[in-house]
């Protein structure tokens, strides 16, 4: 019988290289928040896979990419970060893309972690007839390990995991079998807000949009109150995010609220309500309350 193995994965990479999709689809359930829009992903969240064989547990990370605020650059070093936190990297590439500065910078920060690093192609679905080899020549990383895989049709995901056991180092769980994450109920509720409001506003209110979970409680009817709060940087977000007579207002809070009663399996009331912090994004006070400031080691 071979020994259990456990360890810590980093998977890191460029804007919407499919992270969040690759970390859902490996969990077998949507645990994180996926969208088309770039910066999805705002912090380090870990996802925990237990098999027969290992336990994994996964780091999705925000994109890395060229920073225009404090937020963004928080971002980055929680990116960067997780190199110090983790056993192998995950590189993960959309290879309908060709490499860019960001890749090289991203190829430099791995060989400095000295960190086993296996390079995954995404989206093979696009492409089946990519092959890796020219892609990693002009990064300068020929000798790195590769494969291709589609997260979203689940093509290569087996040997993936199979890769990924293989190279963790012999270990105990060091979670329970049934905990998917060590995110309290509260952070999730406020992405599943955010997913929304990703998904039907204009393409600037998304990154200009936080959401803070205010209240938080049962009621004595069994009904549970959620009171949270979306941050924008303008009053002329504001009424785009509430919209004509609180349309999208209405239609965000409407759709947020049958996911949460999906995720927490209760009925809930959703008090949403939208207010204005001027350029939050570029306040450091204000991003460490919201949990975007990586804490100093």
């Amino acid at each position: 019988m071979k020994e259990y193995r456990s360890g810590f994965v980093g998977v890191i990479g460029r804007p919407n290289t499919g992270k969040s999709t690759l970390i859902n689809a490996l969990a077998g359930e949507k645990l994180v928040i996926v969208s088309a829009k770039p910066q999805t992903t705002r912090e380090r969240i870990r996802i925990i896979l237990t098999t027969e064989r290992a336990q994994i547990i996964f780091y999705d990370t925000p994109g890395i990419h060229k920073p225009l605020h404090k937020l963004g650059e928080q971002m980055n070093t929680m990116s960067l970060n997780t190199l110090k936190l983790v056993d192998m990297v995950l590189w993960l590439v959309d290879l309908t893309e060709p490499p860019g500065k960001g890749d090289r910078w991203v190829v430099e920060a791995l060989k400095e972690s000295k960190l086993p690093v296996l390079v995954v192609f995404n989206k093979m679905d696009l492409n089946r007839e990519f092959d890796p080899s020219g892609f990693l020549a002009q990064v300068g990383v020929t000798d790195w390990p590769w494969l291709k895989i589609s997260a979203l049709t689940g093509e290569g995901l087996s040997e993936l995991l199979e890769k990924i056991e293989a190279q963790l180092p012999v270990g105990p769980q060091y979670y329970p079998a049934e905990m998917l994450t060590d995110r309290p109920e509260s952070f999730m509720i406020s992405e599943l807000i955010r997913e929304e409001i990703l998904t039907h506003a204009e393409q600037e209110i998304p990154h200009s949009a936080a959401v803070v979970i205010e209240e938080f409680k049962e009621r004595p009817n069994g009904k549970i109150y959620i009171r949270a709060l979306i941050l924008v940087e303008r009053d002329s977000q504001k009424k785009i995010i509430i919209g004509r007579e609180g349309g999208l207002l209405k239609k965000i809070g409407k759709n947020s609220r049958e996911k949460i009663e999906t995720f927490l399996e209760a009925s809930v009331y959703l008090d949403l309500w939208v207010k204005t912090r001027k350029d939050w994004r570029n306040s450091l006070p204000l991003l460490r309350k919201l949990g975007y400031v990586e804490m100093e080691q």
